[in-house]
């Protein structure tokens, strides 16, 4: 069953049962730029667990969700043993759903439905403050957490060789609430002579990989996408590496997060934290996720205050209004490439 599907049906219903007491709202002294739900008196800039006993949950299945991808079954096959560990240090039994969207896995944690997620890092700041999320640990090895780059992609035969030189071009873009593939772009291109949607055209391609694959394809003058992305498909076999070129790149971001939502029980929390940094990942896992082995704990406040720089810098805020707006947008891009790839067949 497919859930996420009646999430904006159903949504209302989910946030009143989900919205705290008048006079638990009333007792709150500071939130930060967390959603009117939560409340931050320990100001960490994440949702604290609620103080009254009575709006902990501790559910007899928990479900999980990775951030939305272009072929979500290979990741569901991948995190399988993961999925096992967790229902084993839970004693909880613990089921995968598929996410189309950063928006319907947001409201899906938001509404009380969602229980534990990795969100991707532009996502990961709309998780904290709009569905109660506390990210709890980052991709990583032995020594440090994975990160990764924003990466200006254009075919290896083409003639740019800089930003400057996509002016009056078509680049691709990822979606609207993509750190690198949208936001840091906007941020950070114009100190190198370029403004995003004024001296190109941003053409929205749903996700990294159908930004390169389309770039590939003759679809994009450019792409803006993840290193890590590129680097697994291009180990992946999926593209040949050698037919791209890299005409820029950003100092590097923290990569994806993984937590759990704010009102669960702690002693339950307790234990999805623990599960989640002693666990180290399968073969399938390693395969998938390149140069990382295990979880790593983050700190949010401090690891993804670059990321908050770049969406203020941007114009944007981590609130409902722009989720909204990037929601509309994410699904006029899905959309088009749905009647593109029907107009294709």
């Amino acid at each position: 069953m497919r859930f996420f599907r009646v999430l904006p049906v159903l949504g209302l219903f989910f946030l009143l049962m989900a919205a705290p007491t008048p006079a638990a709202t009333a007792d709150c002294q500071h939130k930060g730029e967390l959603d009117e739900l939560y409340c931050d008196e320990d100001r960490n800039m994440i949702a604290d667990t609620p103080l009254d006993s009575k709006q902990w949950k501790n559910p007899n299945t928990l479900v999980f969700t990775y951030t939305p991808v272009e072929k979500p079954e290979i990741y569901k096959e991948a995190l399988a043993d993961f999925m096992r560990y967790l229902s084993r240090a839970t004693g909880k039994k613990v089921i995968y759903y598929t996410a189309d969207s950063m928006s319907i896995q947001v409201e899906a944690m938001r509404s009380g439905r969602l229980h534990i997620a990795s969100f991707a890092t532009g996502s990961t700041c709309f998780a904290v403050n709009l569905a109660g999320y506390v990210p709890v640990a980052a991709k990583g090895d032995k020594n440090e957490i994975q990160g990764y780059r924003l990466l200006v992609l254009v075919k290896k035969d083409s003639p740019y060789k800089t930003l400057t030189d996509l002016k009056g071009k078509k680049v691709a873009h990822t979606s609207p609430s993509s750190n690198s593939g949208h936001l840091a772009p906007l941020a950070l291109f114009p100190a190198e002579g370029i403004i995003p949607g004024k001296d190109y055209e941003i053409a929205f391609s749903g996700r990294h990989d159908q930004s390169i694959i389309g770039l590939g394809q003759g679809e994009y003058d450019a792409a803006c996408v993840a290193s890590e992305v590129f680097a697994r498909m291009s180990t992946g076999e999926r593209i040949d590496g050698g037919k791209y070129r890299i005409i820029w790149q950003s100092s590097v971001f923290p990569s994806s997060s993984i937590g759990y939502v704010y009102n669960l029980k702690p002693e339950l929390a307790e234990k999805i934290t623990q599960a989640i940094l002693e666990y180290r990942f399968s073969p399938e896992m390693r395969n998938l996720f390149k140069r990382t082995d295990r979880f790593l704990p983050i700190s949010y406040e401090k690891d993804y205050r670059a990321v908050r720089e770049i969406s203020k810098a941007s114009g944007e805020s981590y609130d409902k209004a722009t989720l909204d707006k990037m929601e509309r947008a994410e699904q006029l891009a899905r959309e088009r490439k749905g009647k593109k790839d029907r107009s294709d067949e």
